[in-house]
């Protein structure tokens, strides 16, 4: 449900877009994203870090979209976004430290420190290939192209990753005892 809940802005931005054009799109996109943060403050009463700052890029790049009537900006975002995920998972990693994907996922999995940083710079390298491919995708296509991109193109990336990362992941989950005490 999460999912759905992360993706709620750019499938409304997709919709917007079909019907009304990028720029109506960007405004709804923008919109979309103030009303997740303020539902999620009124329902869990904090806010994600990672959606407050995408709530900000979003409302200076669409903002900028806006203003200066020029869809280069929108373009931009995405990448932006991607490019900031990527830098912050290496400089926790390397600065601070810290593992972000290990705070996030070891409730769930046990893993060798070596694997959580494997892991940590493969998402890394991901947001960062993401970052180019919607650049390249952006200006080297149609708007309607990049549309389409951004909503399945990049859904379907990641759908991809998050699924060969389970697989590759799956030979260190503990395998419990089903056997159980029956003889």
């Amino acid at each position: 449900m999460k999912f759905l809940f992360d993706l709620f802005p750019v499938i409304l931005f997709f919709i917007a877009f079909k019907f009304f054009g990028i720029y109506t799109a960007t405004a709804v996109a923008m919109v979309a994203t103030v009303a997740q943060i303020i539902y999620s403050k009124i329902r869990h009463g904090i806010v994600d870090k990672m959606l407050l700052i995408s709530g900000v890029i979003i409302t200076v790049f669409g903002g900028a979209t806006l203003l200066l009537k020029d869809p280069t900006f929108i373009q931009w975002k995405p990448t932006v976004l991607y490019w900031l995920f990527a830098i912050s998972l290496v400089g926790a990693q390397f600065i601070f430290k810290k593992n972000p994907m290990r705070s996030m996922m070891e409730k769930q999995i046990s893993l060798p420190d070596t694997v959580w940083s494997k892991l940590n710079l493969a998402w890394a390298a991901l947001f960062l290939a993401l970052g180019f491919l919607n650049l390249y995708v952006a200006f080297n296509y149609s708007q309607d192209a990049w549309v389409n991109f951004k909503l399945f193109g990049i859904t379907g990336i990641l759908f991809v990753f998050i699924v060969l990362q389970t697989l590759l992941l799956s030979k260190h989950l503990v395998k419990e005892d089903t056997k159980g005490d029956i003889e």
